[in-house]
């Protein structure tokens, strides 16, 4: 299934389920069967282990005849993030791919040894824009920002020190995030203000409910700039993949319904390039993650 927040001209946003290029309205459908379902995101995950089904069933009851007003055409509607405002902090993996830890020592000096245990860092909620909007460029910032392409995993259920083995039942579901950064504005090896600015967190276009998804780890993911690919790889290449990153996060802060993880990027960022390029207003990146969905931004001065 999936999910995704819009807004239908001046409404305020909703939570749908796109169905055949239509977005059926969640808590318009529920309330013509006469039970009450949530309107937003948040609320759907928080209590997804009952809704979750119970949404698939009505779904495939209507074998697509929904009720009058319930549905409306992807093309009608204004897609948001699929959570506009996350409750906390997204959880961001650095060096997770063996490649980027590779041009990421040439270029950022960074250490050329693998990671022994993942680096987790954190971007605002006030970082987060849904799809199509501008990344914001400000020239008194930055003459360095640059693009990541990243797998986002959505947390389910509650979990606090869980093992790698158990640690997929408390996936929710996936989406596809870029992870902008300033790389001129690291701070004595701290990276949150570089990568924790307005808008550095583009993410959507929706979340891919889990069973969607039988194998995350290997899913392409790719981005362009400009129509130009700059980075092309597979999941499969993660140092720690999604087990082990919830097992060692969860090991010492509680993943809580709603709370993202950036997984980490692949080779093919700017700061690796040579010579390096960046992202400048008029730019525009395009990213994707198959299976998952695509998104584009243009780079906006400020």
């Amino acid at each position: 299934m999936r999910l995704v927040t819009y807004t239908l001209g001046n409404s305020r946003a909703r939570l749908g389920a796109l169905v055949n290029g239509l977005v059926v309205d969640v808590e318009h459908l529920g309330a013509a069967s006469g039970v009450t379902w949530p309107d937003d995101m948040l609320s759907f995950i928080d209590n997804s282990v009952t809704l979750l089904p119970a949404l698939k069933e009505a779904l495939e009851a209507a074998d697509a005849r929904f009720p009058a007003g319930s549905a409306v055409s992807v093309e009608d509607v204004k897609l948001q993030a699929p959570i506009p405002r996350p409750r906390k902090n997204i959880f961001g993996i650095g060096l997770n791919y063996r490649a980027h830890v590779a041009e990421s020592a040439k270029s950022l000096d960074t250490a050329e040894d693998l990671p022994k245990q993942p680096v987790v860092f954190s971007k605002p909620p006030t970082s987060v824009i849904g799809p199509g909007g501008a990344i914001q460029h400000n020239a008194k910032m930055t003459q360095q920002l640059d693009w990541e392409v990243e797998l986002a995993v959505i947390i389910g259920k509650t979990a606090t020190r869980i093992s790698t083995d158990s640690a997929m039942d408390h996936v929710f579901g996936y989406s596809v995030m870029i992870d902008i950064s300033a790389r001129d504005n690291r701070r004595a090896g701290q990276w949150i203000f570089s990568k924790g600015m307005d808008t550095y967190a583009p993410f959507g276009p929706c979340i891919v409910t889990a069973d969607e998804i039988p194998d995350p780890q290997n899913l392409r993911l790719w981005l362009t700039k400009n129509g130009v690919m700059k980075q092309d790889s597979n999941t499969k290449y993660m140092i720690f993949d999604i087990p082990v990153l919830i097992s060692d996060i969860s090991s010492g802060m509680t993943l809580e319904p709603g709370d993202i993880i950036a997984t980490g990027t692949p080779e093919g960022v700017g700061a690796g390039m040579s010579p390096q390029e960046w992202l400048w207003p008029g730019d525009v990146v395009e990213a994707g993650v198959d299976g998952v969905g695509i998104l584009r931004h243009p780079v906006a001065a400020i």
